[in-house]
This record gives C-alpha cells, structure tokens and sequence, in this order.
C-alpha cells in the first residue's frame, strides 16, 4: 500500500529527472513496526510510514542533523526524524514535540 501512494505521489508531480525510492522497517518501542518508503525527486523528499494502520506521509524539512520530515502547516502533526539507522516519531503540538517511538533500522 504504501508504495502504492509513493507511486501515486511520484504521478502527481511534474515530469522529473530522476526519482529515487527506498524501503526499509524499523523495529521500534513496545514492538512495533514501522514500514517506511523514502522518495527523493529534484526538490521534493517524503517519508510514508505505516504506524498502529494509520498511513502518514510526510514532507522533508530543514534539520540540524539527520533528516527530519514533517507536515507543512502550523497545527498538530507528526515528525518523523532519522539519523544513520534509527528515527523517531513525535508528536507535534503548540510548539512541543513530543516522542512517541524510538526506533531502529532492521535491514
């Protein structure tokens, strides 16, 4: 499904000179798994993650370290941030990212 809507995305965009898609999973607390597919074209990057069934894209923003992808708007929302094999979800709220899983890259 989800690269599905990474395809369907990909469609969406104006014709581009090269696209880039990458899955992998993550192991994460209490035993959860999170699938995740990376799309990279000219100047758009996303992350679509599978978490508790619920599918959240997610747009690349500007991080100090690592690569952090977020929604575009100032009201709630998730983040999702990783750095070499592992990433974390957060939530979003007012300003207070709040974590919700720690995860680690299983392939």
């Amino acid at each position: 499904m989800m690269r599905w809507t990474a395809l369907m995305l990909l469609a969406a965009t104006p014709a581009l000179a090269e696209t880039q898609v990458a899955s992998t999973r993550y192991a994460c607390d209490r035993g959860v798994e999170v699938p995740a597919t990376y799309v990279t074209a000219d100047d758009l990057a996303i992350a679509v993650i599978n978490v508790d069934g619920t599918q959240i894209t997610l747009y690349q923003e500007e991080a100090a370290s690592g690569v952090r992808y977020g929604w575009p708007s100032d009201g709630a929302n998730y983040v999702w941030w990783t750095k070499g094999k592992d990433a974390t979800l957060y939530w979003k709220e007012a300003g207070v990212e709040t974590p919700l899983l720690t995860c680690a890259d299983t392939q």
